[in-house]
């Protein structure tokens, strides 16, 4: 493997100003064995080398992930505060930012006096939330001498030539091509001015709110339909109130994996196209969580090999016409009036076990600005909200 890897183009989204990394925290009731996990890290990275690398510019339109020792910071910390009621979960984690000369990967241990807790920050340019998980499983494998499965590094597969005569950038073509937003340039806003906000849907409200949706509806819709559309109504309508015709749009991600026949299930990067669903203010007042649901449910099936691939050239063609830069103004969700919500309700959270049993409690703290994430619960589901401060 050559020492720079080009970034695909998808992984450009994640990079410059205002882009954020996933973070995860993971508290463990013993005390993790820092020298397990930094030697059987060491090993990680020779399966997946990009973790441990640098962003380098490679030309106007272009960045690649340089592989480094440097590209890697792993450190351990102590607290005098237990995990239980220290409310500043920031602490655990060591931010990345995705920017020219920076790591990319960041792994922190801080040792409570009730155990252990591990923050990682991995940069979004380098993985999605599958891949993320893929790298924290097998890298507990292998420090258990345990078999994993074994990535597959191909990003030349998502990239793509330009193609200028068939393919918009305006601002309304890279939206209907890519289902992403060409606004202005990203800010960064410091994590005191997000608060975090949590919803249990218990299994019993589930199984009633699907009932009465599905009564209302022929199309199969799903839980993620379902929640989706009710938290668009729970928030939208709090956050923003816009004037004359504006819409409202929320966004959901969805996973290619197993929807683009041939392309690699263990791809190592991301592999996401968004979908985005508009509605005007006051029809989101008054539509049934039904409609609502079927309409998101109709926008995430339109994604097949015909949709990933006129993304990726949509994305390919703005920045062929516009370079690297003008990834600083894409948006994963609309910057005034959206919501992305993201499906992580299947975590292999058991699997990120070390020495010290597996993790008993977990927390993201991705700051995603107006962005929810769906996470398994053992009453049903949680939904973690990352909201502006009024």
């Amino acid at each position: 493997m050559s020492n720079i890897i080009p970034l695909s183009t998808i992984d450009h989204i994640f990079t410059g100003v205002g882009s954020y990394p996933i973070e995860f925290i993971f508290k463990y009731k013993g005390y993790l064995n820092q020298d397990i996990l930094k030697i059987s890290l060491e090993k990680a990275t020779k399966y997946f080398p990009i973790i441990s690398s640098k962003l380098v510019k490679l030309s106007d339109e272009s960045y690649g992930f340089e592989l480094s020792p440097a590209g890697i910071v792993f450190e351990v910390v102590h607290s005098d505060i237990p995990f239980e009621v220290n409310d500043k979960k920031y602490i655990y984690i060591n931010h990345v930012e995705t920017l020219e000369g920076n790591p990319l990967a960041k792994f922190r241990i801080t040792h409570t006096p009730k155990g252990s807790v591990l923050g990682v920050s991995i940069s979004h340019s380098i993985a999605d939330g599958f891949s993320y998980f893929h790298f924290l499983s097998s890298w507990a494998k292998i420090a258990n001498d345990n078999q994993f499965f074994p990535p597959i590094h191909k990003r030349n597969l998502l990239i793509s030539d330009p193609d200028p005569d068939h393919y918009d950038v305006s601002q309304a073509g890279v939206l209907s091509g890519s289902g992403l937003f060409l606004d202005k340039k990203r800010t960064i806003i410091a994590k005191e001015d997000l608060k975090w906000m949590s919803r249990i849907f218990t299994t019993e409200e589930l199984n009633d709110l699907h009932t009465h949706a599905q009564k209302e509806c022929d199309t199969r819709l799903s839980f993620n339909d379902i929640v989706t559309a009710q938290l668009s109504k729970e928030f939208l309508l709090k956050w923003d109130m816009p004037e004359g015709p504006e819409s409202f749009y929320i966004s959901c991600p969805v996973d290619f994996r197993r929807l683009w026949d041939g392309f690699p299930k263990t791809y190592f990067g991301n592999a996401v196209v968004l979908t985005t669903t508009s509605i005007e203010y006051q029809d989101l007042q008054k539509i049934s969580l039904a409609e609502l649901a079927l309409n998101i449910r109709s926008n995430v099936k339109k994604v097949d090999e015909i949709y990933i691939e006129q993304s990726i050239k949509t994305l390919s063609t703005l920045q062929s016409q516009k370079k690297r830069k003008i990834f600083e103004r894409i948006h994963v969700m609309h910057p005034r009036s959206g919501l992305l919500v993201t499906n992580l309700s299947r975590l292999p959270v058991h699997e990120i076990e070390f020495n010290a049993g597996p993790p008993t409690a977990y927390s993201i703290l991705t700051q995603t600005v107006r962005g929810a994430v769906i996470l398994p619960h053992n009453q049903g589901l949680e939904v973690r909200v990352c909201c502006p401060i009024d």
